[in-house]
């Protein structure tokens, strides 16, 4: 069932514009791109890097974050702000990073 999921999210790299998703990145990069960052809200834990991550998974997540399938007060109220199109950007923008 998840990898039917993420193969129906996989075009979205293709969709996506990395240009327009570095442009959009500025509010990830305050926790996602700070080396063994750690956040305290609501609980303490290691933020992953998600630089280099798939694009499909990127948007599925977004996805899941803003129906509230996954629990996170922070990333729910940032995806929240989100189009299907910012998430591909997005996406497309990490997937080309390379993984660290």
């Amino acid at each position: 069932m998840a990898t039917a999921a993420l193969m129906l999210a996989m075009p979205a790299q293709a969709d996506g514009d990395p240009a327009h998703g570095r442009a959009r990145a500025q509010m990830c990069e305050g926790c996602h791109g700070i080396a063994d960052y750690r956040t305290a809200y609501p609980e303490v834990y290691p933020v992953p890097r998600i630089g280099g991550q798939q694009a499909g998974y990127i948007v599925k997540t977004l996805q899941d974050y803003k129906t509230g399938a996954r629990k996170h007060p922070t990333m729910r109220g940032i995806a929240a702000t989100l189009s299907d199109q910012d998430m591909a950007d997005l996406a497309a923008y990490y997937a080309d990073q390379t993984r660290k």
